[in-house]
């Protein structure tokens, strides 16, 4: 299963979100320059369980050595389609969690996800000398607040079924809850990180982003947050938006809504919506013009029930602006 998109629209730019991809792709780029001495350099920077519980090995690493590759490891990564999976999953389940948490209180939440989750590892996997890196076991963490905080929302999901792409929205407390099943599976399937893949940080991740978030959600807001806010708050709704339509059994139209924000109202702007009623999905570009006000309709022709005689009825959307 590949996740495309959710339907849970962030209400402020995730700036901290775009800055921990902007970041790790950096670190990625600066790993490449290593070619030559690549081995060596995941080994100093990566997170290498018997550089902490086998004497011989510690003993060549200082204490600051030791301590820096908790927070170094979870930046760096194993080829391009890792960091293509991590930075996927962290666009679009990062930016709504850090919209509830507010970017500082996110990027704190963030590095502590990827720094238990490194416990979890080394902890199960003493003699290894072999370094894990990347950024799964935070992603881990933003997943399993994610599962949280939005246990009812859609998540767009491609299932490839013999070279066929399926296309189906699927409740995102089922998504996450199957992807932390399959996580469990492979670790008690498998030795460690045998198979090159850190399951355990994965499992260690999701539970300590479960329980980091109860701990973050329980502390006094000190005003940081609203005042970032001010700055970071869209002024633009989603361009791509899911419709689900409903209507009479009888009658051809169809009715939805869609979502604009104040700015948007006032000089007009374009969307996608993403006409959505059961297996059945389209897409439709739809013009807002300026002025338009609170609770109006827009008539797209022919975009509503296909009757028996083969005439078509209209789709209303009516107008919310946020």
């Amino acid at each position: 299963m590949i996740p495309l998109r959710d339907t849970v629209a962030s209400k402020n730019y995730p700036i901290v979100n775009i800055s921990l991809i902007v970041i790790n792709v950096a670190a990625f780029l600066l790993q490449l320059s290593f070619e030559n001495d690549l081995d060596r350099f995941v080994y100093y920077y990566g997170l290498v369980p018997a550089r902490y519980f086998v004497p011989k090995i510690s003993t060549y690493f200082s204490f600051e050595q030791q301590t820096f590759s908790f927070l170094s490891y979870m930046f760096l990564h194993g080829g391009f389609l890792h960091l293509l999976g991590n930075m996927w999953s962290l666009y679009i389940f990062g930016d709504n969690v850090e919209d509830r948490l507010g970017s500082l209180r996110y990027l704190a939440f963030y590095l502590l996800c990827g720094i238990t989750s490194g416990f979890s590892h080394l902890i199960l996997n003493i003699d290894s000398n072999i370094p894990t890196i990347g950024a799964s076991g935070a992603i881990a963490g933003v997943m399993g607040a994610y599962f949280i905080l939005y246990p009812n929302s859609k998540i767009l999901t491609l299932i490839p079924i013999l070279f066929i792409p399926w296309f189906i929205e699927i409740p995102a407390f089922f998504f996450l809850g199957f992807w932390f099943v399959m996580q469990f599976i492979n670790a008690t399937g498998s030795q460690g990180s045998a198979a090159g893949i850190a399951w355990w940080a994965h499992i260690g991740g999701f539970l300590f982003g479960i329980l980091f978030l109860k701990i973050l959600q329980m502390l006094p807001n000190i005003g940081i947050s609203e005042r970032v806010e001010k700055v970071t708050v869209r002024k633009r709704t989603q361009r791509l938006q899911v419709i689900r339509p409903g209507g009479s059994d009888t009658g051809p139209n169809l009715y939805g809504v869609i979502r604009i924000k104040r700015f948007e109202a006032l000089i007009g702007c374009g969307k996608v919506v993403n006409i959505s009623m059961g297996f059945n999905k389209r897409l439709i570009k739809i013009k807002i013009p300026p002025g338009v006000n609170q609770g109006q309709k827009l008539r797209l022709h022919s975009q509503g029930k296909k009757m028996p005689d083969g005439t078509k009825g209209d789709l209303l959307l009516k107008v919310v602006i946020e």
